[in-house]
């Protein structure tokens, strides 16, 4: 089935390309403000860089317009302190805004705010943004716990036109298998991964394996269409809303979501081959990737498997609105349930707006696992940010999920079911010069929610707060 799912979407390519996909006109494209603007046409000098600042987000891109999909035009940015509005890049899957691009080959609104470094070197646009938070975390309760510890990232991205479409390069990596550790920082209701290769982890979020992301891109535009190629060791199959790492409304938050497992926990598969079709605002696409997740081994590339399959539908059909639906059959996705596949179902909407001074993210998701052989479970949540005056960041989460992974194998309630909540917000304020690092210091406040039957183990009141400073590029 996996092969047969990447099959078809080779095929849709191929027929693509045979109905004659040459060189095609430029395309409209949108950016932060709702007003189109005409292209600048000036040849961008051999090496060029230009720097933004408008806060932590998928990965460094700016608002564009895309001529034809092939992305090696830029306005000349000869004059120190040009508006961003004024770059030319491609976006790597279609003929549209890269700002629509996030995690892998995930949609978010066109309005999504980003940040970054930008290069042209001669036909290659370069970009790149990285950014870390150093956080104390203190999680309330009998069975929380207190830690200081680094979450971070770095990611490339570069892209060139090459014969009749454009050729893309993506690599993510981040230092949290050192700076997080093999047992991951504390987080009450968290789930997911083990931390020895025998034991679960319960209370705790894993770190990120040193190699995010390693993929190749190669799309084909004409008009408003266009069709792509993704292949990633590691990469992020088709399923889902864009990781939360990546989205504007949960990145500012220094957790990550303890929904992370129903809706997005496949952002790093060790093999993935996507096929995809893009026709304005919809795009579908076909994935087969390997359904195990990563093992406890975080600095290594895993041997890549084609044994799952997903499908995705997103469509954008207006600038700040973004919305898929997707189905995957992961084969094995557990280490310590092997003999348990998985169909996860998601379906979310995201929602951006833009205003003097002030920009706003919202996404709202639904996740469904179902084991087999096994139940199904349900998560949801919602997470939203606003930034004022590039300075003020405040930002919050709140979520509903079904776990059967809170108790050891030890205690006579494992593998049982609870529906647990909780609710994060926080406020992050940030010491913004041009040119350098925006710098940040925040708080987190969590307030956790559980039946009552299992509050012997958590406490009454359960809470957890984050102090945090952040760094971003």
């Amino acid at each position: 089935m996996a092969f047969q799912s990447v099959a078809r979407g080779v095929l849709a390519l191929a027929a693509f390309v045979a109905l004659g996909a040459g060189r095609p006109a430029m395309a409209q494209t949108h950016h932060h403000h709702p007003m189109p603007m005409a292209a600048d046409t000036t040849a961008a000098p051999d090496s060029t860089a230009h720097e933004h600042h408008h806060g932590a987000a998928a990965h460094g891109v700016a608002p564009a317009h895309d001529r034809g999909g092939m992305g090696h035009d830029m306005a000349a940015m000869g004059n120190e302190g040009h508006d961003h509005h004024e770059m030319e890049m491609g976006a790597f899957y279609g003929p549209y805004t890269m700002t629509r691009e996030a995690s892998g080959t995930a949609w978010q609104p066109d309005l999504a705010r980003h940040g970054g470094i930008h290069l042209m070197k001669g036909p290659w646009m370069l970009m790149f943004h990285g950014a870390a938070d150093l956080v104390y975390d203190r999680q309330g309760g009998p069975r929380g716990d207190d830690k200081i510890f680094s979450s971070n990232m770095a990611m490339g991205m570069a892209r060139r036109p090459l014969g009749p479409g454009a050729f893309g390069l993506r690599a993510m990596l981040s230092a949290e298998p050192a700076t997080i550790g093999k047992k991951g920082y504390p987080l009450l209701l968290q789930t997911g991964e083990t931390a020895d290769g025998s034991t679960r982890l319960i209370d705790r979020q894993h770190p990120h394996d040193l190699f995010m992301e390693l993929a190749g891109t190669y799309s084909i535009s004409k008009g408003n269409r266009s069709a792509f190629l993704y292949a990633g060791l590691p990469g992020e199959p088709a399923l889902g809303p864009p990781a939360f790492m990546h989205r504007f409304s949960g990145v500012a938050l220094p957790e990550a979501p303890i929904t992370h497992h129903w809706l997005d926990s496949s952002h790093i598969t060790f093999g993935v081959l996507t096929a995809g079709m893009v026709a304005g605002g919809l795009k579908l696409e076909a994935s087969a990737f390997r359904g195990r997740e990563p093992d406890q081994n975080r600095f290594d590339i895993e041997s890549p498997k084609l044994d799952s399959h997903s499908f995705r539908l997103s469509l954008n059909p207006a600038p700040a609105w973004s919305f898929q639906v997707s189905r995957g059959r992961l084969n094995s996705p557990e280490q310590l349930e092997p003999e348990i596949d998985t169909d996860r179902t998601t379906a979310s909407v995201m929602h951006a707006r833009d205003w003097a001074g002030g920009h706003w993210e919202s996404t709202l998701a639904w996740g469904r696992n179902h084991k087999r052989p096994g139940p199904a479970s349900d998560a949801f949540a919602a997470e939203t940010a606003i930034e004022l005056r590039q300075k003020h960041n405040l930002f919050a989460r709140l979520e509903r999920v079904e776990k059967d992974e809170l108790f050891p194998e030890s205690d006579p309630r494992a593998g049982q079911s609870y529906w647990v909540g909780k609710g994060s917000a926080g406020y992050r304020l940030d010491f913004h010069r041009p040119g350098e690092p925006t710098l940040g210091i925040g708080i987190l406040g969590t307030l956790i929610g559980m039946p009552r039957d299992i509050r012997d183990a958590y406490g009454e009141g359960a809470a957890a707060v984050m102090l945090f400073a952040r760094a971003a590029l």
